[in-house]
């Protein structure tokens, strides 16, 4: 019985029980939404208090394939508009204002956990980071290597030390040391961020792409994807970068999605 399925039920055995009133206030609890996002059905609910979405495509492919954006649902969606219609599913957790710390990471296993039993999703999926996104995509890549398929990285942040941690004074870089638990003092020796941890996702053969601004101001490429490249090259891991001459930290993506799309289609392993 899938999610829907089991919602209809729970609804009907409420009026059996305390009549139609209840009921209506049952489905209000449930918290489900059904909308339109780009000419797809999009299903918003709740896990652990915070807001999840699945969007559907109009026939699901062969083994439940997903996208998982996790930061700006929504922003510069060609890419997942892309496989949409080759029938993945696209994903989406409210986590913001935590950076990929140990915190998010543990909403993002219930969501997991949620999504691929209700909606019968993959339990592979590939992790799509945009921005300070990229902590939370690869951070959840180092905790559950076996659950991901690749990694979509867009001028992604890897290093909090490079954003938002050259702006000491900014709200960011305080909200971003209260998560981690750290201190202006302890974060030179920090050693839980992406850079840190490639060995464990190169070993679990995780492909990833990384689109880059080669000119770009706020996440520079040097601090950030050079670094995942170089190394996790040496590692023997797949990675493929494209970069955008002379394009700053906007636009994200590609205007054409067809390179993001490709390389998934062929590297992800679901």
């Amino acid at each position: 019985m899938n999610f829907f399925q089991q919602l209809r039920v729970g609804i009907v055995v409420a009026v059996m029980a305390v009549g139609a009133a209840r009921a209506a206030e049952r489905a209000v609890e449930v918290g489900v939404k059904t909308t339109e996002w780009n000419g797809y059905v999009r299903v918003d609910f709740p896990v652990a208090g915070r807001r999840g979405l699945v969007v559907a495509p109009k026939q699901a492919a062969p083994g439940r394939p997903w996208i998982w954006r996790t930061e700006f649902f929504g922003h510069q969606p060609q890419a997942d508009i892309a496989l949409l219609a080759r029938g993945w599913h696209v994903a989406y957790m409210d986590a913001q204002n935590m950076f990929g710390a140990p915190k998010a990471i543990a909403f993002f296993e219930k969501f997991h956990a949620h999504v691929t039993k209700e909606f019968g999703l993959a339990q592979r999926v590939v992790l799509e980071g945009f921005s300070r996104g990229g902590l939370y995509a690869f951070n959840f890549a180092v905790a559950h290597p076996s659950w991901v398929a690749a990694l979509y990285l867009d001028a992604p942040v890897l290093d909090i030390r490079s954003w938002p941690g050259k702006k000491p004074e900014s709200k960011e870089w305080r909200e971003c040391l209260a998560v981690y638990g750290l201190t202006p003092d302890t974060v030179a020796g920090f050693k839980g961020g992406p850079l840190d941890n490639l060995a464990v996702v190169a070993k679990a053969g995780v492909p990833i792409l990384s689109v880059c601004g080669g000119a770009d101001k706020t996440v520079p490429l040097a601090e950030n994807t050079a670094v995942l490249e170089q190394r996790y090259r040496a590692l023997g891991g797949t990675i493929e970068v494209i970069v955008k001459d002379g394009v700053d930290h906007h636009p994200h993506s590609l205007k054409d999605p067809a390179p993001i799309v490709d390389f998934l289609v062929k590297h992800a392993r679901f």
